[in-house]
């Protein structure tokens, strides 16, 4: 009988089971459950014929999450998939890990006694292997070192390793690390010596690790760790015990990504407003930044990632905690469809015409499915861009529709907040990081001043 891989099953987006080994005998599965929660016939038996070809069907997990649940997510990041191609450009070679050790620096936004690490492997096509994974307190400065005394084993069903199938995703066994809001961690993962990075994010705009050859999850120093990468990959969350807590999910493009912003500084807007939340003295509520560079609400990306429309059950749906959500997404819509195709990675394609009509549309379809999980849902503005009279026309009409269109919980009017009062179509100068598009770090800190704190707190709590 073969080593047992631990899995998490999850049916019509739920999670129905919790960790099981697969053993093999012959050519047929041996299925050893180590929790004990009911399953229909067909859900056992399309696992079971899954782990025949050693791959374990996973539904598509849009809605797992669970309103009575005690876990909220603290911190999360959104995947999208790196182009398969043949000499890919710079910005898409993603590093070789391999037989080697992962370091990812990430800040939660909301204190917890108790964590768990959510891994993803969503656009993976053969399983997502990690033989080690640590949490830690980062140590003094920039760099990969970590707190001696302080790094503590995450777990899968009781087991050091795990092989997360294609397309699916779990949650850690629970970790007693005691996170703390605004501080840095640093989650060490010793890879399969085999494994690929097939997705990330790209624009993460925090330095992280990758080490030499070998299993360096419990050094202290960062001797190891010789080389830097700027995304984030299969760590999609973590995620405190929490029950009277909340999250506020920001999603969009690079506006909310916080493309431009200072590296390795927190000055995206969600950040921003991470820290006034914070200074108002309230500890219930987390703010997390599932932006993507690049993204589109209705149209899907080799290089940008799915369509918002699509991503949203698996980014802000899914994930434990989430009451609120501010969505600003349109600009890359509006320009991707005056960008002319061109040879090799076309990363704007397709080239979707769109309206103003069409963006609502989408816009009512994001709103519906918040409801439909009783999330509140706040609708900022698109801010300048110097666009051309045609696609200025747009923006301006879907602006009007945000602001007076009784549509969102509420508004977050960002375009007010940042536009040249002399040139309304233009940033303010010293909200421009330079392109004309995405704000400077002073841009990024008055988009979370123009949010209405209350409000979205409140909702939160609702």
């Amino acid at each position: 009988m073969g080593r047992g891989l631990h899995y998490a099953i999850v049916h019509n987006g739920r999670l129905v089971s919790g960790p099981f080994s697969v053993g093999f005998s012959g050519l047929f599965p041996l299925i050893s459950f180590h929790q004990s929660v009911a399953m229909s016939t067909r859900s056992l038996a399309v696992a079971c014929g899954a782990v025949l070809s050693t791959v374990l069907l996973v539904s598509n997990p849009v809605f797992a999450a669970d309103n009575a649940s005690p876990w909220v997510t603290a911190w999360a990041t959104a995947l999208q998939p790196i182009p398969e191609i043949p000499n890919p450009p710079s910005l898409y070679r993603a590093p070789e890990v391999a037989g080697r050790t992962v370091r990812q620096i990430l800040y939660p936004t909301l204190s917890g006694e108790v964590v768990r690490l959510h891994i993803s492997n969503a656009y993976g096509k053969t399983p997502l292997v990690i033989e080690d994974l640590r949490i830690a307190r980062a140590g003094g400065g920039a760099g990969a070192a970590v707190q001696g005394g302080t790094a503590m084993r995450v777990t899968f069903g009781g087991k050091p390793a795990v092989s997360v199938p294609p397309g699916g995703e779990i949650d850690s066994d629970p970790v007693r690390a005691g996170i703390s809001a605004g501080a840095p961690y640093v989650i060490s993962s010793y890879m399969g010596r085999e494994q690929k990075m097939v997705a990330w994010h790209r624009v993460s705009s925090q330095v992280n690790y990758l080490s030499t050859p070998g299993n360096h999850t419990e050094d202290v120093s960062a001797d190891a760790y010789r080389q830097r990468f700027t995304q984030f990959a299969w760590l999609t969350g973590l995620q405190v015990e929490a029950p009277t807590a909340s999250t506020i999910a920001a999603i969009g493009d690079s506006i909310t990504d916080g493309m431009r912003s200072s590296l390795n500084q927190n000055r995206r807007w969600p950040d921003a407003l991470a820290r006034r939340v914070a200074l108002s003295g309230d500890k219930s509520a987390a703010v997390v930044n599932l932006g993507i560079s690049g993204n589109r609400l209705l149209s899907d990306s080799p290089c940008y990632g799915d369509a918002l429309v699509t991503r949203f059950g698996r980014d802000v749906l899914a994930p434990p905690g989430v009451k609120t959500v501010i969505l600003m997404i349109g600009i890359n819509d509006i320009n991707f469809a005056a960008m002319p195709p061109h040879g090799g990675l076309d990363c704007d394609s397709p080239h979707t015409q769109v309206t103003a009509d069409g963006l609502i549309a989408g816009y009512k379809r994001v709103i519906a499915a918040a409801r439909a999980k009783g999330l509140r849902i706040f609708g900022a503005t698109l801010t300048p861009a110097a666009l051309p009279p045609q696609r200025e026309a747009i923006r301006a009409e879907v602006n009007q529709w945000i602001r007076t269109g009784r549509s969102f919980d509420g508004v977050v009017d960002f375009d007010a907040a940042l536009r040249d009062p002399a040139e309304p179509t233009r940033l303010k100068r010293v909200f421009d990081s330079g392109d004309q598009i995405h704000p400077s770090d002073a841009g990024y800190a008055a988009m979370a001043d123009a949010i209405p704190l209350q409000a979205v707190i409140g909702a939160a709590r609702k």
